[in-house]
């Protein structure tokens, strides 16, 4: 296997950008793996613990490097170099004389601007996103890397100036109506979500759209924003700013189980609040969140579905989910023509919060897994490179991610991993995910139905149970995705908890449970 790098001396590109290139990049035949990053130190070394070799270079340099066939390695590099060096799209709209070269200068050209998108390795993102503070900019941190430290002084900073810091590590957001990050399509509405977690935050506000509402903002946090040691800064923000946006009738609450002193303050604030919150922290009980004007979900799905009476002027139903009678007979005969050795999960995700609850739901109902992120009560997945027993992994975390693009971005890896648990004799359940919106690939089920077509035509018994996140509003053609997957013979749930629901029920007939 050859491997070829290329370094361009001060061009920075941001992340998404990046991720987009090295996506492209890696679908090239012939290419075994491929990163397109910043040279900062962190990226360099991951480049060297992944084999693609060691590079003198400067923070501001970008590098590219691939492995696979020297003929494949070649091309990639051209095609590299053609997406680096391309022209932005002319908008039609004018350009200002100068290049803007700093958040000062875009500033001074426009000082009725009033937020900043961070995207730069995470060694500088703290400083970037300091410098939009000072200047009175709300800012959003899509870099991840940043320390708690890091986190903790600029949240603090930003309180006392009453401006909010949405991240670090803040991969989805929608303000005014506009998606920022890996974000969906949705009208606007009465419904305002605050969300620590972004799959998390996008199926929420996904389903609003799709029971008939739609959403003011959404609001990231950051995944550490309810730790005990950042204390919910920006949930608490987040959740004042709703509380006084005239827009917004109902508020939304979306996080992992935040530390119980940190939980205490935020549904006190909610309690507090002029309008209904919907509290959603995975795996919590809801009537341990319930109070007055809160009222506690116990899925995803359901939060989206109160909040969307509430908004509608009714009491919350609070009803959980439930297999139809249609349903229970679908998996039924699917289990009873299942080989004696097929008895367990595998669960394959793009989102780290559909992950989590799919493990709460097979939890729940007595299945437990390993994962490389697992919930309480699972285990830490011995080998990430096969999986054991029951096994639901969240292939966008650092360790699959690590000097390739995320899945959501590239699905090619998710896609390979779906493709070795097919050949797995003890596997009963493919369980995954495909979520669209920005940022996302164009087509991310082209690969997968190719691959069950394909394991349909060798006599697979495997049940293939999928969600699609996603609206008709989306830059994928949502339809034509589910009905692809339809087509392939996977069922495809209404919300991520359905379809885990009907996974725990299948593997729990298998004896997967045991």
């Amino acid at each position: 296997m050859a491997t070829g790098s290329r370094s361009y001396p001060n061009l920075y590109k941001d992340s998404v950008s990046l991720m987009t290139v090295s996506a492209r990049v890696t679908s090239i035949p012939g290419i075994e793996a491929a990163s397109v990053v910043m040279a900062s130190a962190t990226n360099v070394d991951n480049l060297a613990h992944a084999g693609l070799g060691t590079f003198e270079v400067r923070p501001n340099d970008l590098i590219v490097a691939v492995s696979g066939s020297q003929e494949a390695c070649d091309e990639a590099l051209a095609a590299a170099d053609t997406l680096l060096s391309a022209s932005p799209t002319d908008s039609g709209e004018p350009t200002s004389a100068a290049p803007i070269t700093s958040i000062q200068t875009a500033v001074a050209t426009d000082p009725a601007l009033n937020l900043a998108l961070i995207s730069v390795p995470g060694d500088y993102a703290a400083a970037e996103a300091m410098k939009a503070l000072r200047l009175g900019l709300d800012v959003m941190v899509f870099s991840d890397n940043v320390t708690p430290e890091a986190e903790l002084a600029l949240k603090d900073y930003a309180q006392a100036r009453d401006l909010m810091v949405m991240g670090p590590d803040c991969g989805t957001a929608i303000v005014n109506g506009i998606p920022l990050g890996f974000a969906n399509v949705v009208r606007r509405g009465p419904i305002g979500v605050v969300g620590a977690s972004g799959t998390g935050t996008q199926e929420v506000t996904v389903r609003i759209h799709q029971n008939g509402s739609g959403v003011s903002h959404a609001l990231g946090t950051g995944g550490h924003d309810l730790a005990e040691a950042i204390g919910g800064i920006s949930m608490l923000h987040g959740l004042a700013a709703l509380d006084a946006d005239p827009a917004t009738t109902v508020i939304v609450l979306v996080s992992k189980p935040p530390s119980p002193t940190v939980a205490t303050k935020v549904l006190a604030a909610a309690q507090d609040s002029l309008k209904p919150v919907v509290v959603i922290f995975l795996g919590a009980d809801p009537d341990s969140v319930t109070r007055d004007g809160v009222y506690g979900a116990a899925s995803l799905a359901q939060a989206a579905d109160m909040a969307v009476e509430l908004a509608g002027g009714r009491q919350p139903t609070a009803s959980g989910i439930a297999i139809s009678a249609e349903m229970s007979r679908t998996l039924s005969d699917l289990a009873g023509a299942m080989a004696p050795s097929q008895r367990f999960v595998r669960g394959i995700f793009s989102g780290g919060t559909f992950c989590y609850e799919a493990q709460l739901i097979h939890h729940t109902h007595g299945v437990t897994a390993q994962s490389n992120t697992p919930v309480a009560g699972n285990t830490t997945v011995a080998d990430l490179r096969t999986s054991q027993g029951n096994a639901i992994l969240d292939m966008g975390d650092d360790e699959f991610t690590r000097g390739k693009p995320h899945p959501m971005i590239d699905p090619s890896q998710k896609d390979a991993r779906i493709r070795a648990e097919i050949a797995d004799p003890a596997t009963a359940v493919v369980l995954f995910d495909v979520v669209l919106g920005y940022g996302s690939a164009a087509d991310p089920t082209a690969e997968l139905v190719s691959i069950i077509d394909t394991a349909r035509a060798d006599g697979s018994t495997i049940a293939f149970i999928g969600y699609v996140c996603g609206t008709e509003l989306d830059p994928q053609d949502h339809a034509k995705a589910v009905a692809g997957l339809k087509s392939a013979g996977v069922l495809v749930a209404s919300s991520n908890a359905e379809a885990a629901l009907w996974s725990a029920t299948l593997v729990t007939a298998r004896g997967g449970h045991r």
